[in-house]
């Protein structure tokens, strides 16, 4: 029965009631903090103490995380397909197949240095038929900020 409590406390809206206790070692008015959690249908009471709260505040402009780079060739578009494995017996799996990305160092020749970037196999061959400043004209893609 305890548990179904614990369970009801934890998922419905909860309310906290603080409660200060005075400590019987000093005369002084020094109180403790308490809270107990109380459920609105069975109120059960937990005491809980609150987190700690952080001394020093993460700077909004760095993210706690860093972003992963996409399946996708920036210069052609191209991105993953969903397809169907087929076994033997004519089972039909769904999976996907990824686009051929690769790191290349490309000179360009316009910036006079080489610029790194993750595209496509087919964006290769473009780019050596027609230019690495024509394919980013037309894909949009500014090179002066790889």
């Amino acid at each position: 029965m305890a548990m179904a409590g614990c369970a009801l406390a934890s998922t419905f809206p909860l309310k906290l009631n603080p409660l200060k206790t005075k400590t019987s070692s000093s005369n002084r008015n020094s109180y403790a903090e308490l809270g107990f959690i109380t459920s609105h249908l069975s109120g059960i009471k937990i005491s809980y103490l609150p987190p700690p709260t952080p001394l020093l505040a993460p700077s909004p402009k760095f993210l706690p995380f860093q972003p992963l780079a996409r399946r996708v060739c920036p210069f052609t578009g191209k991105k993953a397909n969903k397809a169907n494995k087929v076994s033997f017996s004519n089972h039909k799996t769904k999976k996907l197949q990824f686009v051929n990305l690769q790191y290349k160092r490309i000179w360009w020749e316009a910036g006079k240095r080489y610029v790194k970037l993750r595209l496509s196999t087919k964006a290769l061959k473009t780019i050596e038929k027609n230019g690495l400043d024509a394919v980013a004209k037309k894909a949009g893609i500014d090179l002066r900020k790889k």
